[in-house]
């Protein structure tokens, strides 16, 4: 039988907007039904609080927020309620090692996004999904003593994965190396990943693992999938991904998340 959920905490970006960063209408029913039926919904997101405002907005949400992959919560207010910098000596090795690559480089630090080159690659992405312009630095070093988020930023998929196995060695537990897209390579602070912020909000509601719901679509989710009870991966997910997962459902340009709130959560569990 399956375990009675009381709380779904989601990715966003490849999970609950679609590729061009939009919430359908199914979305934003399906997390209403989610309210009425009294189960609790957040996100889990490697964006800065700021690229959270809007759907705080349309969803109408309540609980605290996962910021950065779960290094800073935020209330709905998004007002920091705990937050998280990435040690300095693994901040400064890990853009010394990027740009040796030959990897755009961003720093988010000081509640804001910093970068060299405002035309970069996938900027006019970032700036429609935070809904907020880039500060532009030339020499970002002085920002590294703060930094929430250093993204690695490519064209090259293939290299970028490769330049994760790379960063990963290399800084070993001095922080947290993941792909959230493709395209990019986060690096957070250790230890706080998604599966913590499943860990936080499991405490801050009284939860079990087996009473949580997880969703998403990257590498960086499968730690939110190791701390819940039902974990599903999207469609467009990665077979790896896929893997990690208890349930699949279709791809964030099929309304997979809305489907898979039906299937397993709120109606019986029948095949898609």
């Amino acid at each position: 039988m399956r375990p009675s959920i009381a709380l779904v905490i989601s990715d966003v970006d490849g999970t609950l907007v679609t590729d061009d960063k939009r919430l359908t209408p199914a979305t934003v029913a399906a997390v209403r039904r989610l309210a009425a039926a009294g189960i609790g919904f957040t996100v889990a997101s490697s964006r800065p609080p700021v690229g959270l405002r809007g759907l705080v907005q349309d969803l109408g949400l309540t609980l605290p927020l996962g910021a950065f992959n779960g290094a800073c919560m935020v209330g709905p207010d998004l007002a920091v309620i705990e937050e998280h910098t990435i040690p300095e000596e693994a901040a400064r090795e890990a853009v010394r090692r990027l740009e040796e690559a030959g990897i755009d480089v961003w720093v988010f630090a000081a509640g804001a996004w910093w970068l060299r080159d405002p035309d970069g690659a996938y900027t006019d992405l970032e700036r429609r999904t935070l809904q907020a312009e880039p500060r532009v630095c030339a020499d970002l070093s002085p920002l590294l003593g703060r930094a929430q988020k250093i993204v690695g930023v490519s064209r090259d998929p293939a290299g970028l994965a490769a330049c994760e196995r790379m960063l990963g060695q290399a800084l070993g537990a001095g922080a947290s190396v993941h792909r959230s897209q493709p395209y990019y390579l986060d690096v957070t602070p250790p230890g706080r990943d998604k599966g913590a912020f499943v860990d936080w909000m499991g405490r801050h509601l009284g939860l079990a693992p087996a009473q949580i719901a997880t969703f998403g679509d990257a590498a960086n989710d499968r730690a939110m999938f190791a701390r819940s009870g039902l974990s599903v991966a999207m469609g467009n997910a990665d077979e790896s991904v896929k893997a990690a997962a208890t349930e699949t459902t279709d791809s964030n340009a099929a309304d997979g998340f809305a489907a898979a709130i039906d299937r397993l959560i709120l109606g019986p569990a029948v095949p898609l």
